[in-house]
């Protein structure tokens, strides 16, 4: 005889009620608000106990078995928070997962614990969905065999063996139906696709000859860009972006010549490129380039650049975690948002004692993916939960998202870049 898989929110109630694992446990007496350890794993005193009850719900739902499976925490993590992350009766209230001495979060149900069904076995000893199932058991089964956790070698259950046609189903108002998700067929963290080694970055490349706009292109660059002065060397890698001939822009002939001997000392060029969450840059010729991260209408040239582009070797200008963290607080209220705009000035010191624009070469890179997790949040802040934003992420295609589906997505995302 079959049993049916828990739900998640009763099997926790469950859980807390019977006080079984340390640091799980109820913070009021109404039984709303609760605490779950949330020690990241690379810490030296990461214990197997910190992980006890992700590996809990991993056995009760199925996902492992003792002795039978290998133990995978940080799958275990993950299922557990995506499980928690798509119900609508429960919202994180603080996330200390930070704390040096006490890593948790705190979630707290919307509405009294009473309002969850009872669990359930089913007698269907096929292991098909029968019409007792609730939408909640159908979507967590598909989406757990389908993206939140690891294929087992075989007998994988997967949407490839799903019934082609699910069961029609009579719901009633009072079952505790997740948040909708963004589409059945792609349930993985859409936004995980800027973490993939072959998704290709969109640039724009806006480049500004004594602050003045002379060229403006956007581009995808598989093995990032170089900024150079001609359509010279092209056995370096990355895509050439050749700075305009400043004869067409500007009148005055001893800033022409100036700019024109800063293009032609670039070299090799000036290069930009993708390393995973990281964006590195290095300069391929004699010319000294500065840069910093500022606005995208200006930079801010009175706080002195963030570092000079090493030559010759590779040096680190943005992580994409802390953009994400900081992206997480901006949505809450505690942060201002976070910058994406990499501006370099090339040939000459940074501009902190002067205006940008009397510059001779200043150059701004925009990646356009950052603008638009930016643009979704500030989106998302203004308009009401029950409104969805389009968000396009490099070559994707678009995809639509709450408020409360995006955040979630966010802290999905840096959770699984900082284990």
């Amino acid at each position: 005889m079959g049993s049916q898989k828990p739900r998640i929110l009763p099997w926790l109630v469950s859980l807390l009620d019977g006080g079984q694992l340390e640091g799980v446990a109820w913070l009021d007496q109404s039984r709303r608000r609760f605490r779950i350890p949330w020690k990241h794993g690379l810490r030296q005193d990461a214990q197997q106990e910190d992980f006890s009850i992700f590996q809990a719900w991993a056995e009760a739902s199925g996902a492992y078995t003792p002795g039978k499976d290998k133990p995978d925490l940080p799958t275990w993590k993950r299922n557990f928070r995506s499980a928690l992350n798509r119900k609508e009766g429960l919202r994180l209230a603080e996330d200390r997962s930070k704390d040096p001495h006490d890593p948790h979060k705190v979630y707290e149900f919307v509405n009294s614990v009473g309002d969850f069904a009872e669990l359930e076995t089913s007698p269907d000893t096929n292991d098909r969905c029968s019409a007792s199932d609730t939408q909640e058991d159908i979507l967590e089964e598909l989406l757990s065999g389908m993206a939140l956790g690891p294929i087992p070698d075989e007998g994988a259950s997967s949407l490839a063996v799903a019934p082609e046609y699910p069961p029609q189903l009579s719901l009633s108002p009072n079952l505790d139906i997740p948040a909708p998700y963004p589409s059945l067929e792609t349930p993985e963290n859409p936004l995980k696709q800027l973490l993939r080694p072959k998704e290709e970055w969109e640039f724009e490349v806006t480049a500004f000859y004594r602050g003045r706009q002379v060229f403006q292109q956007t581009v995808f660059c598989p093995e990032g860009l170089r900024l150079v002065g001609s359509e010279g060397n092209r056995t370096f890698p990355g895509q050439p972006i050749t700075l305009p001939d400043p004869e067409a822009f500007l009148t005055d002939r001893a800033v022409k010549g100036y700019v024109s001997r800063v293009l032609s000392c670039l070299g090799g060029g000036l290069a930009l490129w993708r390393a995973g969450q990281l964006l590195c840059t290095r300069r391929l010729g004699p010319c000294h380039t500065y840069w910093a991260v500022g606005e995208e209408l200006h930079p801010d040239s009175g706080r002195g650049p963030d570092g000079e582009v090493p030559k010759d070797m590779e040096g680190s200008v943005f992580n994409l975690g802390p953009f994400v963290t900081d992206l997480i607080a901006f949505i809450g209220g505690s942060s201002r948002s976070p910058r994406y705009t990499f501006w370099f000035c090339i040939g000459e010191p940074w501009p902190q004692d002067q205006p940008w624009t009397k510059k001779l070469v200043m150059v701004k890179i925009v990646p356009t993916c950052l603008r638009a997790l930016l643009e979704m949040a500030r989106a998302g802040g203004a308009s009401s939960l029950e409104n969805t934003v389009d968000l396009h992420i490099s070559n994707s295609h678009p995809f639509s998202l709450t408020p409360d589906q995006y955040k979630a997505y966010l802290q999905d995302l840096v959770e699984d870049m900082d284990f």
